[in-house]
């Protein structure tokens, strides 16, 4: 049975604090995002996740910076409000701000009928997290053939319609995640929960604060 906890448990953690050379992208708080403004309960601009994603994570990172790249983290743990937030904005009429940047062919209603938001999010139970990867030397994101929350079928991570390169990036980051135990989600190739999650059937909503 699915349960809601207010509490933020001991085993939640600042990425930041944890996994040296991490880059975090907070667009949830900045406001840079789909909805156009900075959304409930990211009331500081930090990523957490449950202790154990963050020590999976941290193993992806290492081999990554043998390489020369390293990650960046747009999302982490989403506070259940949050979740509301994104809600009400799907069920809002349609005003243009973000349409043409996040989501030209589809409207708001579309992005939940194919899944890109859920109406309960993996990501409020602290172990999935968004990211991409980035060269260290000069903090560029490499090609992936398509951007964070860039809702449509581009996203894909099975999208054929790549070159070359961008392909072979996005099979590198889904094989180094799933070597560290995260799962894909087929409608967005950033997007990876960790398998053995420790809380499969909670879902938290503390705010994200110091």
């Amino acid at each position: 049975m699915k349960k809601i906890m207010l509490v933020r448990p001991k085993d939640f953690v600042d990425i930041s604090l944890e996994i040296p050379g991490i880059i975090t992208d907070v667009k949830y708080f900045t406001g840079d995002n789909f909805v156009g403004e900075k959304i409930d309960g990211y009331e500081k601009p930090a990523i957490l996740l449950t202790e154990k994603a963050a020590i999976a994570l941290e193993r992806v990172q290492r081999q990554l910076m043998e390489e020369g790249c390293g990650l960046k983290v747009f999302d982490g743990y989403r506070p259940k409000r949050a979740v509301a937030h994104f809600i009400r904005w799907g069920k809002q009429e349609e005003n243009g701000k973000t349409k043409s940047i996040y989501y030209p062919d589809m409207t708001r209603r579309e992005i939940f009928e194919n899944g890109f938001i859920a109406p309960e999010s993996s990501h409020t139970r602290g172990s999935t997290v968004d990211l991409t990867v980035v060269k260290l030397e000069t903090g560029t994101e490499i090609d992936m053939g398509g951007s964070f929350d860039f809702f449509s079928e581009v996203s894909y991570s099975d999208y054929d319609h790549l070159t070359l390169d961008q392909s072979k990036n996005r099979v590198q980051l889904r094989y180094l995640m799933r070597s560290e135990g995260f799962e894909p989600l087929q409608q967005e190739w950033w997007h990876f929960t960790l398998s053995n999650e420790p809380y499969p059937e909670i879902y938290f909503d503390f705010p994200i604060q110091d």
